[in-house]
């Protein structure tokens, strides 16, 4: 192979890296922008993080020097579930969820005089939509409507006397659900929260307390969180599981095709050098095209069907291009090889873009298989023959003649 046929075959993996850069940068793009445009719109139909803070409750003494004098509920049980519900629009896909919030509360005065206390929820979004919701003081269910994002009512309680409160509602949101425990990270007792997840991909966001204990609970997860007394507590939380963004996957396997080309044609050079299949720089251009096309296909298709449908059937179409093309070019047995290749280099080394963190050792494992592979078939070949030699010159039939 003449070293001219080596830099045209690297000019044409060149030129096509510049195609997918473009592909690339176009698809960042276009995920950039819906995400901008659609983030609200989500927002606005689903809500936003969830923050539940814990009941404010307080009762007024003029004769302290804190008019306000703030108090905690005697004890809290409360139960959580959530419901992943991701959304996907266009290129995007975003981590909503459903909750559903059940609290009950044992409100004590503790003074020895008789009080009214002030119970106050706010709600852990002010636009969100919240169905199925009660606010009842002992018997009392509250008809007041909220103010400032918050809904405060009052009961009058005797001394030592206690009463029940309970708080339930359904709403949605996105990306996590938190309760918090308000600032100053105040002494809670006798304080137990039970989350049921719809998921079994347990992600506590930063700040957040892990659960005390844990347990599968059909195809999700039972956990608890279970304060007898405890002193500066940090909040609760739940992070939506992780989902696949279609438009960032799709840059991201771009941007990389041309490495996958490179280990590509480098399988074919070699072996076609070694079975003496001298492909013309024409022919490299051929099956540039065939695999550019893998990429190009899945960018538009995954904007209109689930990622995972898109990438088979945009493989598939490319595998079916370079290896029909290369059996009728170079022969059956040539395009079987093509088509392993090819398979190992597009297809598995994209599709490890669907798995975080997977992508750097799947590139390095079949860097090594590839090496070995190549080292074991070419370790007897004489390259200064395989160089020396002259490509094949196919033989142009001649017309037959006439004889009269």
């Amino acid at each position: 192979m003449k070293a001219s046929r080596i830099f045209a075959i690297l000019f044409i993996v060149a030129g096509t890296a510049v195609a997918w850069a473009v592909l690339g940068s176009a698809l960042s793009i276009r995920s950039a922008q819906t995400g901008i445009q659609l983030n609200e719109a989500v927002s606005g139909n689903w809500g936003v993080p969830m923050r539940q803070l814990h009941p404010e409750i307080f009762y007024v003494s003029p004769t302290a020097a804190n008019v306000r004098r703030e108090i905690h509920p005697e004890s809290s049980e409360i139960k959580v579930h959530l419901e992943s519900l991701p959304v996907k629009k266009g290129l995007v896909q975003f981590r909503t969820y459903g909750v559903d919030f059940d609290a009950d509360y044992i409100v004590k005065n503790p003074t020895p005089i008789t009080q009214t206390i002030y119970i106050s929820f706010k709600f852990p979004a002010k636009e969100a939509r919240y169905e199925s919701f009660k606010f009842v003081l002992g018997e009392k269910r509250t008809d007041k409507a909220p103010q400032a994002g918050k809904i405060t009512d009052a009961v009058i309680l005797k001394p030592g006397e206690e009463l029940p409160v309970r708080l339930t509602y359904t709403a949605t949101g996105m990306n996590e659900w938190t309760y918090s425990f308000g600032q100053g990270r105040p002494r809670i007792r006798n304080f137990k929260l039970a989350m049921i997840t719809s998921f079994l991909d347990i992600d506590i966001p930063a700040g957040s307390e892990s659960p005390t204990s844990r347990e599968e609970s059909g195809s999700g997860m039972l956990l608890n969180w279970d304060y007898s007394d405890v002193i500066g507590a940090s909040a609760v939380g739940m992070a939506m599981p992780a989902v696949t963004n279609p438009g960032p996957v799709a840059a991201r396997m771009t941007f990389f095709a041309p490495v996958s080309l490179l280990f590509f044609f480098s399988v074919i050079v070699i072996l076609g050098a070694v079975r003496k299949v001298d492909l013309h720089p024409m022919n490299y251009f051929f099956l540039a095209a065939g695999c550019f096309a893998f990429q190009l296909l899945f960018s538009y298709l995954v904007d209109l069907i689930p990622a995972y449908v898109a990438f088979a059937l945009s493989a598939i179409v490319s595998l079916l291009l370079v290896n029909t093309y290369l059996a009728r070019v170079a022969g059956s047995k040539f395009a079987r090889i093509s088509l392993l290749a090819q398979f190992a280099y597009m297809v598995l080394f994209s599709a490890s873009f669907f798995f975080d963190g997977l992508t750097g050792i799947t590139i390095t494992t079949g860097a090594i298989i590839t090496l070995a592979i190549l080292m074991a078939f070419t370790a007897k070949v004489d390259w200064n023959e395989v160089f020396k030699r002259a490509p094949k010159v196919a033989k142009v039939p001649q017309p037959s003649k006439l004889t009269i």
